[in-house]
């Protein structure tokens, strides 16, 4: 049976909000870490047959195949070709999963997946925005839509509204979200000061390190500031944090470790990807979840570690209750509420981030999950060697 395996990890700090990566170009975002990962890697670069970017609100400098460009700018070989995948939040996880998958097939030996997103740059949903205005449509992808609306009804179709709805079905307090999200930055914090995140981290100029991570952040603070909904529960402290940033992995087949003379460190175990239910939009790692352990014939407490997305805290505090997986092993180095979600790129800075701590502490199997835009949800297993 054939292997994908990964060879090399790599990503930029997350930039926050007008922070330190705000006015850098998107192609130079990405471009930093496929040059790094050229590097460490030690392979020929023009020996990588496709590079797979997840990117969304392609418009202005993420427009025109972000992949394609993000390589070239890097000064790589023209010959090498690029792609940019849009699948919401998990579209560099699902660019990790297309690289895989042609690993696996047997139709490539060298693929590049990443994901790099500007938030500062290009304002999450301007790209549909600016899109729609000069043609005189109704704003958003569903409005108008017959089908949807037969289907769906008025319901919003709103991230904020899921994560109150999921609040609401699981009986997670307010009080819950906030000690949750204290312990992602001080999970965080953590991190930093012990050097965790080091190996994986490319400094971009003087952005060192992440700059999302508070720490003195406190729940009475979280306590004062208002909802997002009105009557709602979810704030500004529960979620996760507008960022900027890219990450990059090299995966590689049997044969190519081989021929280029490289060094495996994990291999991909097991990939899938499910929906569920459009309007609650966040639950759906929790069924694909589900059906990554039944196709793999493995069960949660065989994770050494997991990384779900912290797109808002209920969507852990939910998959918890469901799996019954050890909070102990799930983001240990903090998530998305501290680190930041720069959209496009999360999906390849968890399994960066997931690798490297599989390293670092020995463990063995790791499940990285998120939610995703219409309610979708990937799964990733990945074997440390």
């Amino acid at each position: 049976m054939a292997e994908a395996y990964i060879v090399e990890a790599v990503r930029t700090p997350v930039g926050k909000k007008k922070g330190g990566l705000a006015a850098v170009h998107p192609a130079d975002l990405g471009a930093h870490v496929l040059k790094a990962l050229v590097e460490r890697s030690g392979v020929q670069p023009e020996a990588v047959e496709d590079v797979v970017f997840g990117c969304l609100d392609t418009v202005g400098p993420q427009a025109g195949d972000i992949a394609r460009t993000a390589w070239l700018a890097a000064g790589l070989p023209e010959e090498v070709p690029g792609t940019t995948v849009d699948r919401q939040c998990g579209s560099s996880q699902q660019a990790v999963h297309f690289a895989a998958q042609g690993v696996l097939s047997g139709t490539q030996d060298l693929v590049v997946a990443g994901g790099v997103q500007n938030m500062s740059m290009v304002p999450i949903a301007f790209a549909s925005r600016q899109a729609a205005e000069p043609l005189g449509l109704t704003e958003g992808p569903f409005a108008g839509s017959e089908g949807w609306r037969a289907r769906y009804g008025e319901q919003p179709v709103n991230q904020f509204y899921g994560a109150e709805l999921i609040a609401k079905k699981y009986g997670i307090s307010r009080r819950d979200m906030e000690e949750f999200a204290l312990r992602s930055h001080q999970r965080a914090v953590r991190a930093m000061d012990e050097g965790r995140f080091d190996r994986e981290l490319v400094a971009y100029g003087d952005v060192t390190a992440d700059e999302g991570p508070r720490r003195d952040t406190t729940l009475e603070k979280m306590a004062g500031l208002n909802p997002v909904m009105p009557k709602g529960s979810i704030t500004a402290a529960v979620s996760s944090q507008v960022s900027d940033g890219a990450a990059a992995l090299l995966l590689a087949s049997e044969q190519a470790v081989r021929e280029h003379k490289l060094t495996p460190r994990a291999r991909v175990h097991h990939l899938s990807v499910r929906g569920e239910d459009p309007i609650k939009m966040l639950t759906a790692p929790i069924p694909a979840t589900a059906y990554a352990l039944k196709k793999s014939g493995m069960s949660i407490g065989d994770m050494d570690l997991v990384e779900i997305n912290e797109a808002f805290a209920p969507v852990v505090l939910a998959w918890l209750k469901e799996t019954g997986a050890d909070p102990e092993k799930v983001n240990t180095n903090g998530g998305a509420i501290s680190l930041g979600h720069p959209l496009g790129a999360t999906g390849a800075r968890l399994m960066t981030t997931l690798l490297h701590e599989l390293e670092r502490t020995g463990g063995r199997y790791g499940l990285q999950t998120m939610c995703e835009g219409g309610g979708q949800a990937n799964v990733t297993i990945i074997e440390r060697l």
